[in-house]
């Protein structure tokens, strides 16, 4: 376990930027994506605004490249535009690509495409052959795609987490770095947009209709989103080897298993608060080094509360910088941990913050308040991305300059 583990490349893809520098100026700029759905077609179109990728199925083939009727899903072509990015930023070429591994999350995988054909395939007098439907559904798929576009076969793995689900993609990653069984890892995750997705929020009754405000007291539900995000996570002999300056380090990670309920954390913020710890016992950092936190920050009132808390007992009176970057791309669900990743990795490189937009009203449960205003030359070293899912799946990964 002595590798240190370092980032070579990124790339992204959300509702405020095709490409890394867009989603940068979109951060800077303060603009974010939320809006009435356009491209998806639901009967909550006009109801439940999100932030959608207004790029067409076909506009997405084009711009990655790839001819349609070859059956890849919005996923797929989401997470391959991503990929694509993150491996010219890291210059890989095609020999060390099949030696590298994927580490792709997701949760609902192509499911967008099966609801298009699911009353064909239920309808016994239709004949034909529907596999083609049913396949796409697989969560796999979509890493299975861009593996082979990419020509990567050494090791090839899909990460099911729910919301933590690409958190735990970089972390298996950097594992098997640390192991010496591989030397680059691609990983990260891919999420569109779907009905069952928007249908099962907003049946939890966790979905807010107006622009999504965490860490706010008036707070009434989260903004779905759709993205990709991936990082190149490379040994240091490797990068070595190659001559490849490392954008960051990952120096850091941790995992807990909060087990509260199915949905809910528990409102004392105890998988926040050992995740976060985990991430600085296997770093050598101190909480008193942490310059910043990205939080999960779904502006729903049981995860705000019970994040705030994890930190505040963390940190206690010595909390530091700390936002949600979600108003700007609204929930990702799988996608989320590699996409905020990404957006440390800006922050450390810019030594900026991004402000926790649409935050007014203090939570008279916590003490501590999200960074309000956009913040320049601020000194970054150390800072954490909080991801955490149903199911009481918390993780956290520390991310450092180099």
């Amino acid at each position: 376990m002595s590798q240190r583990v370092f980032i070579t490349g990124f790339g992204i893809i959300t509702s405020i930027g095709n490409n890394t520098e867009e989603n940068f100026q979109s951060l800077v700029h303060g603009r974010c994506g939320f809006g009435e759905l356009t491209i998806l077609e639901t009967i909550h179109r006009n109801t439940l605004p999100c932030c959608e990728i207004k790029l067409s199925d076909q506009e997405l083939h084009d711009l990655a490249g790839v001819n349609t009727g070859r059956g890849y899903t919005r996923t797929s072509l989401l997470g391959l535009i991503a990929v694509q990015e993150a491996l010219k930023s890291a210059g890989l070429s095609k020999s060390e690509l099949r030696e590298a591994g994927l580490l792709s999350a997701t949760t609902t995988g192509g499911i967008r495409e099966f609801e298009k054909n699911i009353y064909n395939i239920l309808d016994l007098a239709k004949d034909g052959d529907f596999t083609q439907f049913t396949d796409t559904a697989n969560p796999g798929e979509h890493c299975e795609r861009i593996a082979d576009y990419a020509g990567i076969k050494k090791y090839i793995a899909t990460v099911s987490t729910a919301c933590s689900s690409s958190a735990n993609s970089i972390m298996q990653g950097a594992q098997l770095i640390k192991n010496n069984l591989l030397d680059i890892a691609i990983v990260g995750g891919s999420e569109a947009l779907s009905k069952f997705t928007i249908s099962g929020f907003n049946a939890l009754m966790i979905i807010d209709s107006e622009h999504c405000r965490p860490f706010d007291n008036t707070r009434k539900g989260l903004n779905l989103g759709e993205g990709a995000a991936y990082l190149v996570l490379e040994s240091e002999a490797s990068a070595t080897r190659r001559k490849k300056v490392p954008i960051a380090e990952l120096k850091g990670y941790g995992n807990a298993n909060d087990a509260f309920h199915q949905t809910a954390s528990s409102p004392e913020g105890r998988g926040a608060l050992h995740a976060m710890q985990q991430a600085l016992q296997t770093s050598n950092i101190s909480s008193s080094q942490i310059d910043y936190i990205n939080a999960h920050g779904t502006a729903t009132e049981n995860n705000d509360l019970s994040e705030g808390n994890g930190i505040q007992q963390l940190f206690g009176s010595k909390v530091p910088f700390f936002s949600s970057t979600k108003p700007y791309t609204g929930h990702t669900l799988a996608a989320a941990g590699s996409i905020e990743a990404v957006f440390c990795v800006m922050a450390l490189q810019h030594q900026m913050i991004w402000p926790n937009r649409n935050f007014v009203h203090q939570m008279p449960e916590l003490s501590i308040t999200p960074v309000k205003h956009f913040k320049e030359n601020v000194k970054l070293r150390h800072v954490l991305s909080n991801s955490f899912g149903f199911g009481g799946n918390t993780s956290s990964l520390l991310l450092s300059s180099v």
